[in-house]
């Protein structure tokens, strides 16, 4: 490209080598572009960019869109025959972009709207919007490191998403991989230097079994295309994060794509790949029969190839070939014939719906955490009774389902079904599995639901529906309710009678109320709360040794997970009365004859042992070291309903706490149930977590601690 595209030799010549991308563009657009001065930088950037769009399928409007834009940024833009979509898409990005690099996403909200419903009036407005970010994140290095950065964030908080959602593989691949050099430079190098040090032996044996292959996908008498392909850099640090692997334990390093002409033929391939070397059962995935979020299409099979070397081979038809690398830019290739159409409108469809879901709100946030929620890589996808699919982020729950179906049917969720069992609101939901919603007549949902220890909502997009409903109370309602919300979790982990005066000073509240309708809002969570006040506990308790002779020389040493400050060699052991656990505030007591015995602060006991001897408290911190666990009782109860049990145990057990002893006793009168649980826990923390959750459990009324 010419330096200045407004020199007219150096701009006819450019155009002459370009004719055949340029021969349908409007004659308006070539001389608009005639007629322009642009730098250097702009020419090259735009050039590069017209080529990737042809690269994409782009046609002829969508890349004099590109050259109307680049030549008149901003101002009047003279008549020309171009859907004016494509132009303001392109204006509302410059916006968007530049205010979320410099103040962060949530600037950008109202900019982001107008972008997406330019989007859904016109989806080519996402391929120059992509083309171009990969083009200046290609160009990163002329930029400064602070720059670089913010430009490689966006890219991975938007662009390279949004490629993913889209299926336009091409795009994604490469700016994950430009991304990830840029943020995190040195594994992005020490994966490439690995793979550059094997890159003769790979190609050896990769040159080797390929010829194997062919001859004998050959000898079947198939038209087929056979070819390895390079792993991207980013997919397998990926991978070896995701599976905790080394380099050299992955499977994908050497890769392998067979295309061809129909689907029958795919699962030919796979017979005779399968027949030709040793599967791995585990590494096999039909996404032909089961396509991803995405409409990505392919059967993946790993095999031991020759040397019991593993190999990962993928085998697709043409026609998805291209939809993977493409995704909806394929649309206009196929849009004469009437093919991938569906997938299209279907892409169309999330953006509108993403749109209309949040156009009640009150709040742009709503929008935006649904942006990022629905831009999430790993996808569920559940069932209506009706047969229809919802497309969830993966951990989503029954209660995520609801508020995703309509905001009205998540308030009014009461209770769910899933494949005609009745389940808790904090079920996780798999593919496949067919889900009903419970709905009551009032549209009023729970506090807790905002709680993210209790598991009732893993989208952030849910979440933000359920904060936005309470932040329409009145501020005297969301006091008494944060009030009875917050008073109801510190009595279950016996924290109650603490006074909240540190957590007003730490969390920067000049009044108790703010607290409350903190707490109620979501913005606090009630576990938070309770750490500081276990931490300001534990260090108000007067435990000033006395009478023991000074204090020793030798330095603390920890005993069965916490530590004896100030004295040494001393037995210790925790308090059955109480049961602490790491992060309760703890005190030690010192016995005759039994060395220190450990209490909470809370505890009954401890308080008589305080009040009576003084001089025998010392003082104890929890230690840092790992792998302790804790006994410890807890009481639930609930209406002693059919499965009571089974539920909570199953809510124990996914919580990785095991239970040591369980009993139950029934009151026959009134049909409650009161069951004790000795659980081994690791802290406070784990605890505290556990209990939210069991009392989320339909029919449990409380769980806590004894008192």
């Amino acid at each position: 490209m010419v330096s200045r595209l407004g020199y007219a030799a150096g701009l006819q010549e450019w155009l002459n080598s370009e004719r055949r991308l340029l021969v349908a563009v409007p004659a308006d657009v070539l001389d608009l572009l005639r007629a322009s001065v642009l730098d250097a930088s702009a020419a090259d950037e735009l050039s590069s960019c017209l080529f990737l769009l042809d690269e994409l399928g782009a046609d002829s409007p969508t890349i004099a869109a590109t050259i109307v834009h680049v030549c008149v940024p901003s101002g009047t833009i003279p008549p020309m025959p171009l859907p004016m979509e494509l132009i303001d898409g392109q204006r509302e990005a410059e916006k968007v972009w530049s205010i979320h690099a410099e103040r962060g996403m949530g600037a950008s909200a109202e900019g982001l709207r107008r972008l997406l419903l330019s989007m859904v009036k016109d989806l080519r407005v996402v391929l120059i919007l992509l083309a171009r970010q990969l083009v200046r994140m290609r160009n990163i290095k002329q930029l400064s490191t602070d720059e670089q950065r913010r430009l490689a964030q966006l890219s991975a908080d938007i662009h390279a998403p949004l490629a993913n959602r889209l299926g336009i593989g091409q795009i994604k691949w490469e700016l994950e991989d430009l991304i990830f050099r840029t943020l995190q430079p040195e594994p992005y190098h020490r994966i490439a230097k690995q793979v550059a040090e094997k890159r003769r032996d790979r190609e050896h044996y990769i040159d080797t079994a390929l010829a194997a292959l062919r001859e004998a996908v050959g000898k079947a008498g198939l038209k087929a295309e056979v070819s390895g392909r390079a792993k991207h850099i980013f997919s397998i640090w990926k991978k070896m994060q995701k599976k905790r692997l080394a380099f050299d334990e992955l499977y994908d390093i050497r890769a392998f794509r067979v295309l061809v002409n129909d689907i029958p033929a795919c699962y030919t391939v796979l017979g005779i790949v399968h027949g030709l070397w040793s599967p791995i059962p585990s590494e096999f995935d039909d996404y032909i029969a089961n396509p991803k979020g995405n409409n990505y299409r392919s059967l993946h099979t790993a095999v031991f190839g020759p040397e019991g070397k593993v190999i990962e081979v993928q085998i697709r038809t043409f026609e998805m070939h291209e939809h993977a690398e493409l995704g909806v830019a394929a649309h206009w290739r196929y849009k004469e014939g009437g093919k991938g159409d569906s997938e299209f409108e279907r892409k169309i469809a999330w953006m509108r719906q993403l749109l209309e879901t949040t156009k009640d709100e009150d709040n742009d946030t709503s929008l935006l955490a649904g942006l990022s929620t629905e831009l999430v890589e790993d996808r569920v996808y559940a069932l209506t009774p009706q047969g229809g699919v919802i497309d969830l982020p993966t951990g989503a729950t029954v209660l995520d389902f609801a508020y995703h179906v309509h905001t009205e049917v998540g308030h009014r969720c009461r209770g769910a079904k899933v494949n005609g069992r009745i389940v808790p609101l904090t079920y996780v939901l798999a593919s496949g599995e067919r889900v009903e919603i419970l709905t009551g007549k009032i549209s009023e949902p729970r506090r807790d639901w905002l709680s993210v220890s209790a598991g009732f909502l893993a989208s952030p997009r849910s979440r933000e529906k359920v904060r936005t409903w309470f932040h329409r109370l009145d501020y005297a309602r969301n006091v008494q309710d944060g009030r009875e919300l917050l008073d109801k979790d510190l009595k279950r982990l016996g924290l109650h009678q603490l006074d909240l005066a540190p957590v007003l000073t730490r969390l920067r509240y000049k009044k108790l109320e703010d607290l409350h309708v903190a707490v109620a809002l979501g913005d606090v969570g009630t576990g938070q709360v309770a750490r500081i006040l276990s931490e300001s506990s534990s260090m108000s308790v007067d435990t000033k040794p006395m009478g023991l002779g000074g204090v020793l020389a030798k330095p603390p040493k920890p005993a069965k997970g916490f530590t004896i400050e100030g004295v040494g060699n001393l037995m210790a052991e925790l308090a059955q009365c109480c049961q602490p656990v790491a992060g309760d505030a703890i005190a030690g007591y010192l016995t005759r004859g039994r060395g220190v015995t450990v209490h909470r602060t809370q505890c009954k006991a401890f308080k008589a042992l305080l009040a009576r001897s003084p001089e025998r408290i010392v003082p104890v911190e929890w230690g840092r070291e790992g792998g302790q666990s804790y006994s410890v009782d807890i009481v639930v109860r609930g209406w002693n309903r059919k499965w009571l049990l089974k539920d909570l145990t199953t809510v124990i057990g996914t919580s990785d706490v095991h239970i040591l002893a369980a009993s139950t006793r029934v009151d026959e009168a009134t049909n409650n149930a009161d069951i004790h649980f000795t659980l081994k826990v690791t802290d406070f923390a784990q605890l505290g977590d556990l209990l939210g959750k069991l009392e989320a459990v339909p029919g449990v009324s409380s769980a806590r601690r004894p008192s």
